[in-house]
């Protein structure tokens, strides 16, 4: 695997995680661990991370050798 599919692949876990969070606001899908329910405020945590964690890759991938 190329350096630059490497990065782009990061890119895109990032994406569908921030997706999948956005989902999970917009759906009203609970998260449990154990006992305790995760708020949907560590979901939009999550959502601004991911996605600029998905930024960032891609325009790396950009830059990136292939």
């Amino acid at each position: 695997m190329t350096q630059k599919r490497y990065i782009i692949l990061s890119g895109v876990i990032f994406a569908l995680i921030g997706l999948l969070h956005l989902l999970r606001i917009i759906f009203h899908w609970p998260a449990i661990i154990g006992t305790s329910t995760v708020p949907f405020t560590l979901s939009l945590i999550v959502i601004v991370i991911a996605a600029a964690l998905a930024i960032w890759a891609f325009n790396l991938s950009r830059t990136a050798v292939s």
